[in-house]
């Protein structure tokens, strides 16, 4: 079930208000501790209470319970990111209705209402782990400068890249299974995924229109379709790894098979491609 309009607003806004600070922490974590070490040296020394004084403080609280409590109050950031980081494993492993925020939260040492708190709902934090997952892919190939590359180089690398990023990250090809399996029902709640996919379509759109100018490339093919049959070919050595090498009683996952593998599908995108 989606989650309702208001709850996956909220966790929208929270989810937009971790990525602003993880930007920002690490700047305001330096201008903290220096303001607290100023505070700390100008502090006199504490009161030592008395056994009354710390019964009645510590009543129905166990003082481990409030250090973790008051760590989580002060790094709101640190915590989604570790909640996000454990739920990607748990939604990974279990899809979307086999997880359980009760196991979430025991693994991050929170709570069931610190996860609705920031995620407004179950859905809302497999929303947010689909959203991370993809940030994540396509920020590392923003960092590949494929147009520092002559065309069909630049076209190697995105494919190798695409290739080594999936076979490390077998956690990321179950979720877009998973997500397949909702019929991309959450997907096309996320404008976020939405926008993050264009920058990965223009970038092959410019590589292969140069390599079309110089005469490398053959005309008339399709950006999308480029990008879906380099997604086709590196996402099933993956995917189907269990299945294939069972069936066909071949290792696929050694380094030799690994290897071979890689080149394979680099040199057939690009004959695909080339002129």
């Amino acid at each position: 079930m989606a989650p309702a309009g208001p709850m996956r607003m909220r966790a929208a806004v929270a989810y937009t208000a971790l990525m602003n600070q993880l930007v920002h922490s690490s700047a305001a974590s330096a201008k903290g501790s220096a303001r607290g070490a100023d505070k700390l040296a100008a502090k006199p020394p504490a009161k030592t209470p008395t056994k009354a004084e710390s019964k009645k403080a510590g009543k129905g609280i166990a003082p481990a319970a409030k250090r973790v409590e008051a760590s989580r109050t002060n790094d709101p950031a640190r915590t989604m990111a570790g909640i996000l980081q454990v739920a990607h494993a748990e939604f990974a492993e279990k899809g979307l209705s086999g997880a359980r925020i009760d196991e979430i939260a025991a693994a991050t040492q929170t709570s069931k209402r610190m996860i609705y708190y920031y995620f407004g709902s179950k859905e809302g934090l497999y929303l947010a782990v689909l959203e991370e997952s993809y940030r994540e892919v396509r920020e590392i190939e923003g960092k590949l400068h494929l147009e520092d590359l002559p065309p069909e180089d630049a076209l190697r690398r995105l494919v190798g890249f695409t290739f080594d990023h999936h076979h490390g990250n077998e956690a990321y090809i179950r979720l877009v299974m998973s997500e397949n399996m909702q019929r991309g029902a959450f997907l096309a709640q996320s404008k976020i995924i939405q926008k993050l996919n264009v920058p990965a379509i223009e970038a092959i759109r410019k590589l292969y229109e140069r390599g079309v100018a110089q005469g490398v490339f053959r005309a008339q093919l399709d950006p999308v379709d480029i990008h879906k049959s380099i997604s086709a070919l590196t996402f099933f050595n993956v995917s189907n790894q269990h299945t294939f090498g069972l069936i066909f009683k071949k290792n696929t996952q050694s380094p030799q098979a690994l290897t071979a593998r890689r080149d394979s599908i680099i040199e057939m995108v690009v004959r695909f491609v080339r002129k």
